[in-house]
């Protein structure tokens, strides 16, 4: 079978399964654009609140296809340029999209499968998950911006041991770094995001989409420039439907009705 997304809705999650059988749901182009696609349809609607990125078959996803790397060595570079752009356009899509993404992990997530998880709001992994950027395994650097994620969410040091080793660490102790947000018990993964996806569903929408623009944009911003930015959101914020409900709900001592 070929490799494919996979698009499901829970509520008002959309949930987006990788399926390769037999390659550990290794990445290909086809996956990237779909994912792409996916996210950008999603985006326009109101149906969709979260989004869950997730692997089939008790694995989340073994990174690229090395059979496919070795035969695009006979190509021309631009074969692999365009691989991997459209992967970065997909992590782009995920680090823009205004709505909360949560990576559902299980078995093992290496390589590109990795920086995909990095690039998420929120992670959750089973306690026997994986991870593993063996990129230096194989002579290769890494891609998916995951150099860019491990060095702004890692000391240096452990961001070099990650990325030049490519030793696998599991979820625990992945969790202990930051790194991973909710830990759950083997093959309950997507249930504990889906879970933590819907608490998400219930807060106000246009305040986590500021929360996301204000999170990306505080990894460069000066503090004088950030604090213009926070009060832009929280005035326009204030002044949406949103936080009229939200502040009545909170005094009436109700659950708020959030659109």
């Amino acid at each position: 079978m070929p490799a494919e997304l996979r698009s499901t809705s829970h509520g008002q999650t959309l949930v987006l399964t990788f399926s390769n059988p037999g390659l550990r749901n290794a990445l290909d182009p086809a996956i990237y654009a779909a994912g792409t696609e996916a996210l950008n349809g999603a985006e326009r609607g109101t149906e969709v609140r979260s989004v869950v990125i997730t692997g089939a078959d008790g694995m989340f996803s073994a990174g690229g296809n090395l059979q496919r790397l070795q035969a695009n060595r006979a190509l021309g570079a631009q074969v692999q340029e365009e691989s991997i752009d459209a992967l970065h356009n997909w992590i782009e899509t995920i680090r823009a999209y205004p709505k909360p993404v949560i990576a559902a992990v299980e078995g093992a997530a290496a390589g590109a499968g990795f920086a995909l998880a990095l690039a998420c709001d929120l992670v959750v992994a089973a306690r026997n998950a994986r991870f593993a950027m063996s990129y230096s395994r194989v002579g290769l650097s890494p891609d998916g911006g995951a150099s860019w994620s491990l060095a702004h969410a890692l000391p240096r040091p452990l961001a070099a041991e990650l990325l030049m080793c490519g030793d696998a660490l599991d979820a625990e102790r992945l969790h202990a770094l930051g790194l991973v947000n909710r830990l759950a018990e083997p093959g309950a993964a997507l249930s504990v995001a889906l879970e933590l996806a819907q608490t998400l569903n219930d807060r106000a929408p246009n305040a986590l989409a500021s929360i996301k623009e204000l999170l990306d944009e505080a990894r460069h911003n000066p503090l004088s420039a950030h604090l213009g930015l926070e009060r832009q959101h929280f005035v326009r914020n204030l002044h949406h439907a949103n936080a009229g409900e939200g502040i009545a709900a909170f005094l009436e001592k109700r659950p708020p009705r959030y659109r």
